[in-house]
């Protein structure tokens, strides 16, 4: 489970060091793509494969709203492996979508990295956390 949220910076080259707590389950590569609310999204190629069969590829090809999605994931995606150093490089079109600039927060969520710009970063969680409990019980309340 990747959990955590790290401050990092991108190099002259468009790269960035995973933390060290990440770098040996990365170490046989990382995906990349396009995330939801202007940050990009890192996986493992096991937790991408499983991104894909479950929820991807099982969208309807006739419909309008799952081919965009499709091609907002796909279209986005860079596959890489880190370097020695722990460092990849951000695919540049999804980089410049997310805003990112130098300064970088690289948050661990779940089954998946989000990477943001570290002042984007920071208004999401004042947002969060300034909703979370509503946010708690609208979701509790889907459960029931």
């Amino acid at each position: 489970m990747l959990l955590g949220e790290y401050e990092h910076t991108v190099d002259d080259k468009g790269r960035i060091t995973l933390p060290a707590k990440f770098r040996e389950l990365f170490r046989n590569g990382i995906v990349i793509t396009r995330g939801m609310d202007k940050c990009l999204y890192a996986y493992t190629p096991a937790e991408w494969q499983k991104l894909v069969q479950n929820q991807l590829a099982s969208l309807n090809p006739l419909s309008p709203d799952s081919r965009n999605l499709q091609r907002f994931f796909f279209s986005g995606a860079a596959e890489t492996r880190p370097d020695k150093q722990g460092r990849v490089i951000l695919p540049p079109g999804p980089a410049q979508r997310a805003r990112l600039a130098r300064d970088v927060v690289i948050a661990g969520v779940y089954d998946h990295l989000e990477i943001w710009d570290r002042s984007a970063w920071q208004a999401q969680m004042k947002e969060i956390e300034e909703n979370a409990e509503d946010a708690a019980e609208r979701v509790a309340a889907k459960r029931d």
